[in-house]
């Protein structure tokens, strides 16, 4: 059996040893990550904000 082949065969073992989400876990974790994602560019556009108008105010 060739390297190359053997990688392959290994990949195949190992990926159905994977414990993989259901559609459900998956669409919690998805908008979780996208919520969180919005929660923090809302704080850092918050944060930049006041940072942009302490500047302004101090020049």
């Amino acid at each position: 059996m060739s390297a190359l082949s053997n990688f392959f065969h290994n990949v195949i073992s190992e990926m159905r040893k994977v414990s993989w989400p259901t559609r459900k876990e998956l669409v919690t974790y998805t908008v979780t990550v996208i919520i969180t994602v919005i929660l923090f560019a809302v704080f850092f556009m918050v944060i930049d904000f006041g940072i942009e108008q302490l500047i302004k105010l101090v020049i």
